[in-house]
């Protein structure tokens, strides 16, 4: 499992967080962006190495990285009230998308430097940072972009419920099974809702078949991915038969990196380009 966990991981820190700033539509965050890979590469190398100083210290490189990140995030909170109430929702996805790559690179670094982090052991650290780098950074960020692209109640819906999700998991992990079962519960419903509202709407209204397909798989891996989330959150809170963490990570944790991440990403990306050139053409 340490070997897929490590392959999920570099695909966050090396792919996922660079091309979702590109898409976040913030201009304060392209220096960010070209400055990431100083970051995200020593942190990529953290993985494979022995637990011990070097590895610690490269995760340390990724963990300043990520708090830089997080920082831009401040500006952003301070005006967060003077948005209109239609925009806020997407603005608090984005702020959350910039804060939990931070989560994730605590954990790493306690969990190269093989230490326990307010209780929890280096098992669990090491499944934290990719479930914050997809579950955190990559579900807020596409939760806000929907939003922002359908601006309907249910993209708001969607938008405000992803990080409220992912901020009911992080304090279940303090509280309790069942805390954490409420956070997938919400978080679940506005992942489902993403995942229906791209298929209908975003899915709907485009032409080119690659992006549509993309849109498709990120779709339905959602849909199915979540069920897992829930069926192991529920078994957690209750104690009935539910999949082990080696089997979430391979199902649950791959999909939602490949099947829906990845693919969202690209696809997305792909909208951008286009509406680019669009607007060059214009």
């Amino acid at each position: 499992m340490s070997v897929l966990v490590g392959l999920t991981v570099m695909l966050g820190m090396l792919v996922v967080v660079p091309v979702g700033l590109r898409l976040a539509g913030a201009p304060e965050l392209d220096r960010m962006r070209r400055w990431w890979p100083l970051f995200a590469v020593p942190g990529a190398v953290a993985l494979w190495l022995p637990r011990g100083g070097p590895a610690t210290a490269l995760a340390a490189c990724y963990a300043l990285g990520a708090a830089l990140l997080a920082l831009h995030a401040l500006p952003r909170l301070l005006l967060l009230r003077s948005l209109p109430t239609s925009r806020a929702p997407a603005e608090i996805a984005l702020l959350t998308a910039l804060v939990t790559p931070s989560i994730a690179a605590a954990a790493l670094v306690a969990e190269r430097a093989g230490h326990p982090l307010l209780g929890f052991g280096p098992g669990i650290l090491a499944l934290t940072v990719p479930h914050f780098h997809f579950a955190g950074f990559a579900a807020a960020l596409v939760s806000g972009l929907v939003c922002r692209t359908t601006d309907s109640r249910a993209g708001r819906f969607a938008a405000l419920s992803v990080p409220l999700g992912t901020l009911l998991v992080l304090i279940g992990y303090f509280i309790g099974d069942r805390a954490e079962l409420a956070g997938a519960v919400v978080l679940t419903a506005g992942m489902w809702t993403v995942a229906l509202l791209t298929w209908r709407s975003i899915r709907g209204r485009n032409r080119d078949r690659i992006t549509r397909a993309l849109l498709a798989v990120s779709s339905a891996v959602l849909a199915v991915t979540m069920v897992l989330a829930l069926s192991w959150a529920l078994g957690e809170a209750t104690g009935l038969p539910h999949p082990t963490l080696t089997w979430m990570a391979a199902t649950h944790g791959v999909g939602n990196a490949l099947g829906f991440a990845l693919c969202s990403l690209l696809a997305w990306r792909r909208l951008q380009n286009r509406t680019d050139h669009e607007g060059r053409t214009a």
